[in-house]
């Protein structure tokens, strides 16, 4: 017969009271640059894209919106784990860390629409779906890589 043992040491509450906070704090940070991008999205793309997405199910504005937060996710993920392992300036970190990811996904999307032949600008609200948004998704998710790395 073979015993196992096992070695649980010690529970520490206090550490991990401290760590569901910073967890609930890093949380509430990555939720308002995800906000803000959300604000900068929409003030780039014409027309109310939370409408166009959500009630019009325009598909050029869901492929860009999914594109730009999906790229968003990546660097607020990116800028939490870059931060500083001391809490209050870990928080301050990922909340400027995240908002300059905001502010460069914005200049791609723009760039973006000067450089490409065309104005992405008025394919937003068709009904069908074109092949420039979804190249403009990738686009902006790899920004959004390269934002990151830059990040950590």
């Amino acid at each position: 017969m073979i015993v196992a043992m096992v070695e649980f040491g010690t529970i520490s509450g206090e550490n991990l009271v401290q760590n569901v906070v910073a967890a609930v704090l890093y949380f509430i940070i990555g939720v308002a640059v995800l906000a803000a991008g959300f604000a900068m999205a929409d003030a780039l793309t014409p027309g109310n894209l939370r409408r166009l997405v959500f009630v019009e199910r325009r598909p050029n504005a869901v492929a860009v919106a999914s594109g730009m937060y999906a790229a968003l996710a990546i660097v607020v993920i990116s800028a939490i784990v870059a931060s500083s392992n001391d809490l209050g300036q870990g928080l301050v970190d990922a909340a400027v860390y995240g908002l300059v990811g905001v502010v460069l996904q914005g200049v791609a999307l723009v760039v973006l629409e000067a450089v490409v032949p065309g104005r992405f600008r008025d394919l937003i609200g068709e009904e069908r779906l074109h092949p420039a948004a979804i190249a403009t998704a990738v686009m902006l998710l790899a920004v959004g890589g390269v934002n990151a790395a830059a990040l950590s």
